[in-house]
């Protein structure tokens, strides 16, 4: 009989189960044993952030720097100068219409390009600009505007370019100077006492009265209407600053002794306002005493 040949087969395959069970769980053990001597299994490192490169001028279309670059709040943009937007406002308002937007001039005015600076405040200080109402010689007056804005003006028009004289300084000077200055350039029409005269073609010298020392030499300077201009080169600063010492003398109330300036036209039509009204008053005591003399 062969060997197992008498035992039976479910007997053999319930030996071989309880056989192999010790060993399926054995190998089990290990494998934990194993797994705990090892330790935690460390996880892949997460890949860190790759930082944004902020932006830069060259680094934006057209090159425009980023508000964070230029410090700028986000969506702002920074302020103009407000003295020239002022300026600005002041022209179109007030003279675009007659010189132009841009100052190139028009039918109705002079292109403004290249007067200067002191062109443009003497014409605003004095109150000849902007005019009032058409006319060949625009009068002395209350200036338009104040100071502040004048000078916003000046500011918005010499923007246009062209170069033209600057505004003076002027100091006090020699009056003595002055005098010898103001008789040989300007007394021949403004007058010996500075009150004007008439000119040829029914125009005339303005009177001097109430010119501050800065419009005598800005006007100097510029030679407005038919006044010629008197450079550096042919006025010095030093005869410039007496001329306008001297204006300033004639306005004064120190020449007019007898009380009355009369217009300040001379001695000889002064001895004759004077004979005139003692005459008069010779004529009417004498009919006074005559009345007198009735009763």
């Amino acid at each position: 009989m062969p060997r197992g040949a008498g035992v039976p087969r479910g007997a053999a395959v319930a030996e071989a189960g309880r056989g192999g069970r010790p060993n399926g769980w054995r190998a089990l053990l290990i494998a934990v044993v194993l797994g705990l001597a090892a330790g935690p299994v460390p996880l892949p490192a997460a890949a860190a952030p790759v930082p944004v490169p902020t932006p830069t001028a060259a680094s934006l279309p057209g090159g425009t720097a980023s508000p964070a670059a230029t410090g700028g709040p986000t969506g702002t943009v920074p302020p103009a100068d407000p003295a020239g937007a002022r300026g600005a406002d002041l022209y179109l308002r007030n003279c675009a219409s007659c010189h132009g937007p841009a100052g190139q001039g028009s039918q109705r005015g002079p292109g403004l390009v290249g007067v200067g600076p002191a062109s443009v405040d003497f014409q605003l200080s004095t109150g000849r600009m902007p005019l009032e109402k058409v006319a060949v010689q625009p009068p002395h007056r209350r200036p338009a505007f104040s100071a502040e804005d004048i000078r916003a003006i000046v500011a918005h028009v010499d923007s246009f370019g062209g170069g033209g004289p600057e505004i003076p300084t002027v100091s006090p000077g020699d009056l003595r100077t002055g005098r010898e200055v103001f008789l040989a350039n300007c007394a021949a029409c403004h007058s010996a006492a500075g009150v004007g005269a008439t000119l040829t073609n029914g125009l005339i010298a303005p009177s001097l009265e109430g010119s501050t020392p800065l419009q005598v030499a800005e006007a100097v300077r510029v030679g407005p209407g038919l006044m010629p201009a008197f450079p550096e080169t042919v006025l010095q600063q030093r005869e410039l600053d007496a001329l306008a010492s001297y204006v300033q003398e004639l306005r004064g109330d120190r020449l007019d002794r007898g009380g009355a300036s009369l217009g300040r036209l001379g001695p000889t039509t002064e001895g004759l306002v004077a004979w005139g009204v003692g005459l008069l008053l010779l004529v009417l005591a004498a009919r006074w005493l005559g009345r007198r003399a009735d009763e």
